[in-house]
């Protein structure tokens, strides 16, 4: 039977409310913009309601264990595949590495830190995108062998206009530390600000739009796996990064020509233009697990050690990207939010540490409790496997002074977060040779004193 005509308004209005989404994580969703444009009781009808093409998009393969399956299908007024061949772009984005190699990138086992991009001077700059101010710090793998990871940052002035993105590499965690980012994605829109995370997953074409203008930012690459909610072990069922709070857009589509419109494709770390005539966000209805979502940060529920000692900041792992050795991510998202410490005759602030995973760190907000100075909003900072790291001299030296008085205190106003990988590091060429490197960065340990007394040893240092 033929579908009754209604008439559609479109709006651009990005949802600011949690309502205005699905929530869950790993949950099978389904939404539709129009009542009865989503086909029931079978996924590929001979004729989908309303005219509409049936497309499905596998995260997964398709005899990947059920648990561990994922896909969505599409309902969309045009098939993606309705685009010319696509073509090198150009010019060539030389900033982006997804083949970690001597060719590209270097090792070093020294720690490195840099400065945050001034997003000021961004603005008088020249219009840059999303995917024009993407660039990449590190990594390791191979998208091509689908095995690694790469982090990456941006710094952007401009919205994405005509143009789409597409990450057939792997899947992109967006941590936005400046600037809102409005969002459009093929299962609809989402509103991103600093303080909350998007993930959206390999393969979908997605737009970003800058509301507060000039924006800056982090992002994590993942090859050939998903993220998932850590186990919570001893915890219990509760506690973390709560299902419920993971936020998934709903419907929403566009119509209509669009001559000229472009899809940007990242495949093996280059970049690929298609044209075609029309928006790829015309998705009237959609159902499946394989879905792009947010998550703010200010809902996770951190744990913390309540008598002595300093936990392991495993404790506050928002979600993890598993190897198949139990236990061993291939990259872990960790955050530092506002929390008590109350640990009695403790260290408080995080101890020295050599560590066989890799740790790159970034501030969204405040300041970082093991980093006095030299730490911005914006700014990184890299501890490779085996390197040493931990509080810098003024925070070493402020914990002693205060002794085993200090009684209960709260760190506010600070958002510190973590990307741990097991694998090893390779600095990109940009990121090695970048203005922003903060090459006096080794000076803020050199500060430290040897605190030995001697007592209890004889002068060979031999046990009494």
């Amino acid at each position: 039977m033929e579908q009754e005509q209604q008439q559609i308004t479109i709006t651009n209005d990005f949802p600011s409310d949690d309502h205005d989404y699905l929530s869950g994580f790993g949950n099978t969703f389904e939404s539709e913009s129009i009542p009865g444009s989503l086909p029931r009781g079978q996924n590929s009808p001979l004729l989908c309601p309303y005219g509409l093409y049936a497309e499905q998009i596998s995260g997964t393969s398709f005899t990947s264990p059920h648990k561990l399956n994922q896909r969505s299908w599409l309902y969309r007024i045009k098939p993606s595949v309705t685009h010319e061949p696509f073509q090198a772009r150009f010019p060539r984005h030389d900033k982006l590495v997804s083949e970690f190699d001597k060719s590209n990138s270097y090792t070093t086992p020294t720690q490195l830190r840099w400065k945050p991009k001034l997003v000021d001077t961004v603005e008088e700059s020249a219009p840059i995108d999303f995917v024009e101010g993407l660039y990449t710090v590190c990594g390791a793998g191979s998208s091509f062998l689908r095995h690694g990871f790469a982090i990456h940052m941006y710094t952007a002035n401009k919205s994405m206009d005509d143009c789409a993105f597409c990450n057939a590499d792997g899947d992109f965690l967006i941590v936005p530390q400046k600037g809102r980012l409005w969002i459009t994605t093929e299962c609809g829109k989402l509103q991103v600000s600093p303080g909350e995370i998007v993930v959206i997953p390999q393969g979908f074409r997605f737009a970003v739009d800058l509301p507060d203008g000039p924006s800056r930012g982090y992002v994590s690459e993942i090859f050939g796996t998903h993220f998932q909610l850590p186990d919570l072990g001893p915890i219990g069922a509760n506690g973390l990064a709560a299902p419920r709070d993971f936020l998934v857009p709903k419907a929403w589509f566009e119509d209509g020509s669009r001559p000229g419109y472009t899809v940007v494709q990242k495949y093996g770390g280059e970049l690929f233009v298609a044209k075609q005539d029309f928006s790829p966000f015309n998705v009237v209805a959609w159902h499946g697990n394989y879905v792009p979502y947010k998550y703010d940060l200010n809902k996770f529920c951190p744990y913390n050690t309540v008598l002595f000692d300093h936990s392991d900041p495993s404790i506050n792992t928002v979600l993890t990207a598993p190897t198949d050795k139990p236990g061993v991510a291939l990259l872990d998202f960790v955050i530092f939010p506002p929390r008590w410490l109350v640990a009695e005759h403790t260290f408080r602030p995080p101890y020295y540490h050599r560590n066989c995973m890799s740790e790159f760190m970034g501030l969204i907000y405040g300041g970082y409790e093991a980093k006095a100075d030299g730490f911005l909003p914006g700014g990184a900072s890299l501890h490779s496997c085996m390197t040493p790291h931990g509080p810098d001299t003024k925070t070493y030296e402020a914990t002693i002074e205060s002794g085993h008085d200090a009684g209960p205190s709260k760190i506010t106003n600070t958002l510190a977060f973590m990307f741990e990988s097991c694998l090893i590091p390779r600095i990109s060429l940009c990121a090695l040779k970048s203005p922003l490197m903060d090459n006096d960065y080794y000076q803020c340990w050199t500060g430290l004193k040897s605190h030995f007394s001697g007592e209890g040893a004889d002068s060979k240092g031999n046990g009494v």
